[in-house]
């Protein structure tokens, strides 16, 4: 009977649920004396969304699909491990309601990275916090600040305590000020760069806390402030690393909207015999460009992988410009965020 009732299953989203007969119908008769439980089965073998549709055709069917039965199946397997990491436990009274908590961010781990669920498919979501990521000379406050949510939360600007100079003239002044504004960052810290030529940024996530036979994307989830130089030109490479998988292409964190010049903190600066600047062109380029996320942050995607179940290891994320001795400064890191692949 069960087998009949799953394959014999059919949605008419056009019609209005309200309606005598419409929304789903089963083919024969006896819909309303099919046990709850039966129904709770089919309903957990398809996907949240289908499970938040069918509620809405008859009270039979929200009954069985709103029950724990249910939502239980649309839960990780490891849910509870998951959730004895979290910052601040979670309390929540059905399975479901628990379900639609996580799909909006936990902080796990100390508070150095988050956790939550695809609202559509339950899959797992991960974000790596800056402090979580691997950054070449990070810890190197005259190349990085770490800055924390009272730092540009309430202050219209911030300064560098220091003076930083480097080669060819690049420096950083004491009294160099700029207006920081930021939108609000999941983690209490985010990495500031303050002036590298080497770019080399990356993380690392198990393969077996993701959830299985699912194509993944990894992101970094950034910010450009003040005027920031060398983010169109050259490219950055990103790359993904899963086992034997390996992709890798390459981005332009500042869209080319203008041509290409050299920016330092205290304006446009020439070279001694003032020549005009080299137009640098973008014609024929393939790189990625970032895109605006909802809270306020910009993110690209740094490659994609398939995580079939029983592979184990762990997925190796990086993004580097190394090339040529190109002074960068203005970004901020906020993390790497790791998540299902749209369609």
């Amino acid at each position: 009977m069960l087998l009949l009732f799953s394959t014999s299953l059919s949605i008419d989203e056009n019609r209005n649920p309200t309606e005598k007969g419409s929304g789903m119908e089963v083919s024969g008769r006896g819909f309303q004396d099919l046990p709850e439980g039966c129904i709770a089965h089919v309903i957990s073998l398809t996907s949240p969304r289908d499970s938040c549709r069918s509620a809405g055709t008859s009270t039979a069917f929200r009954a069985a699909a709103e029950s724990d039965t249910v939502w239980d199946r649309f839960l990780p397997s490891d849910i509870c491990s998951v959730l004895s990491r979290a910052v601040e436990p979670v309390e929540c009274s059905s399975r479901r309601e628990l379900f639609f908590r996580l799909c909006d961010p936990i902080l796990i781990d100390g508070g150095r990275m988050s956790f939550a669920l695809d609202k559509s498919s339950g899959a797992k979501c991960y974000m790596l916090s800056a402090r979580e990521m691997k950054i070449v000379w990070g810890d190197t406050p005259s190349y990085w600040h770490w800055l924390s949510a009272d730092d540009y939360s309430y202050a219209d600007e911030y300064s560098f305590a220091d003076d930083y100079s480097y080669a060819d003239g690049y420096s950083f002044a004491d009294d160099y000020r700029y207006s920081l504004s930021l939108p609000p960052a999941r983690f209490s810290e985010v990495a500031h760069l303050v002036g590298v030529c080497w770019l080399e940024i990356g993380g690392s996530i198990d393969r077996q806390v993701l959830s299985p036979n699912t194509t993944y994307a990894a992101h970094l989830v950034f910010k450009l402030v003040g005027e920031t130089s060398s983010f169109t030109h050259p490219p950055q490479k990103v790359s993904v690393k899963a086992g034997d998988n390996e992709s890798s292409h390459t981005v332009r964190l500042q869209p080319p909207t203008f041509n290409y010049r050299r920016h330092y903190p205290h304006g446009l600066l020439f070279d001694d015999d003032e020549e005009e600047e080299t137009e640098e062109t973008t014609e024929g380029d393939d790189a990625s460009l970032p895109c605006s996320r909802a809270d306020g942050w910009m993110e690209v995607e740094m490659g994609e992988f398939f995580n079939k179940e029983g592979e184990d290891g762990e997925v190796e994320m990086s993004l580097m410009e190394v090339e040529g001795g190109h002074w960068k400064n203005g970004l901020i890191i906020h993390g790497i965020e790791v998540r299902p692949k749209k369609n």
